[in-house]
């Protein structure tokens, strides 16, 4: 049974207090919690080394060289295998961070899914959480699992130094119209910018402008109204499959740019290996009856379980099968995909019947934790609650 600790006060001075409020949005302040999780201790230590083991088994199940079979059995664009194998065969290329869904059940954790390539609840995670205890009176280095901005620095400083013969400049790219993207592009800004980035700049995917040709060959933006400046770094919130999909020559053009080393990209390429709900059947046909693993499968299976398309987002067109019955599913844009059936897994509930998912960022090392609720069993897009180690 989940506990809870109520927390009073505004979150917003607090945030603005910590000199955060480059990280604040009005839409992020709705959806945070007035209450905190009380996580003890031990369940804390589980959930970060859960996240650690199951990265190292996700990197080991990779076979190399990476066969055009499992591209396919990840549904992975074939207009993208050469820069996933690219990226994956050069370590210049750095997995920043990810976001490991999980559920605490009576046996452990057990992983969910795996957010590789662009996981959000950035600012949540690493500001507003923290901004919630401090506006309490909570605030205590030791009461919250929350290394999220220390790790992205870290991460972002060991990919300057692995790529040290490129221009120290970094663009930031996001999805058009979307604050929340916007909002979590600014956190890995600012940890640039104390990683040693000379030079950051945050925009749509669509202010973007890539030359393959000549001495102008890189990513470009209007940094002021009529100034453009090229970067040799590009973080992008932009999902790779979506690239690939909506705009190939722009896929190509990156291909291109990344492999004549004019371009370097996170996260990298390869971390569609991971964002691929099919590494979930991979993992169990590699890892079988691994404690930290949920039966999964690209067949059907007997039973209670939960049946997603292989690169859905925002949990859309999931839903729970019990014998053969559908249950509750969320409509979306990815019924046409390939499904994956996994072992349907309880999540832990407060005295309100709400489910709590965890999530555990990854980011060189497991690093912060926090928690979404709802009182269905997909959490995807749902209220938003830090959690007190006790």
């Amino acid at each position: 049974m989940i506990k809870l600790l109520p927390l009073s006060g505004d979150v917003s001075p607090a945030v603005r207090g910590l000199g955060w409020d480059w990280a604040l949005e009005d839409a992020c302040q709705n959806y945070v919690a007035r209450e905190a999780v009380q996580l003890p201790e031990t369940s804390a230590d589980a959930l970060l080394q859960a996240a650690d083991t199951l990265y190292e088994m996700l990197v080991q199940c990779i076979p190399d060289p990476i066969p055009d079979d499992l591209l396919r059995l990840l549904a992975i664009p074939q207009n993208l295998w050469a820069a996933v194998r690219h990226s994956w065969n050069d370590d210049r290329h750095w997995h920043l961070y990810g976001r490991f869904d999980l559920a605490e059940t009576t046996d452990g954790p057990k992983l969910l899914e795996f957010n590789a390539d662009t996981a959000t609840s950035l600012p949540e995670t690493a500001v507003v959480q923290w901004a919630s205890l401090v506006a309490a009176g909570q605030a205590d280095d030791d009461r919250q699992v929350n290394g999220l901005f220390e790790g992205l620095q870290n991460q972002l400083a060991q990919w300057l130094e692995l790529n040290n013969d490129l221009e120290p400049t970094l663009l930031l790219i996001h999805l058009p119209d979307s604050e929340e993207d916007a909002a979590n592009c600014a956190v890995v800004a600012e940890a640039a910018n104390e990683a040693g980035f000379a030079q950051t700049h945050i925009c749509s995917v669509d202010a973007m402008q890539v030359a393959v040709q000549g001495q102008d060959r890189g990513a470009w933006a209007e940094v002021e109204p009529g100034k453009w400046q090229r970067f040799a770094f590009v973080f992008k919130l932009v999902p790779w499959e979506i690239l690939a999909d909506e705009e190939p020559e722009l896929t190509t053009d990156l291909t291109q740019l990344l492999q004549s080393r004019d371009l370097i990209i996170a996260n990298p390429a390869y971390t569609l290996l991971f964002q691929s709900k099919g590494i979930l059947a991979w993992l169990w046909q590699n890892f079988p009856h691994h404690p930290l693993l949920l039966e999964a499968s690209l067949q059907d299976l007997p039973g209670h379980v939960v049946r997603k398309p292989l690169l859905g987002r925002e949990g859309q067109n999931v839903t729970e099968i019990n014998d053969e019955q559908a249950g509750e599913t969320i409509e979306g844009d990815f019924a046409e995909q390939v499904q994956i059936n996994q072992r349907f897994a309880e999540l832990p509930q407060d005295a309100q019947g709400r489910r709590y998912q965890a999530g555990v960022f990854w980011a060189g090392a497991a690093c912060a934790i926090g928690f979404r609720r709802d009182a269905g069993f997909i959490t995807n897009l749902s209220e938003f609650v830090p959690h007190v180690v006790v």
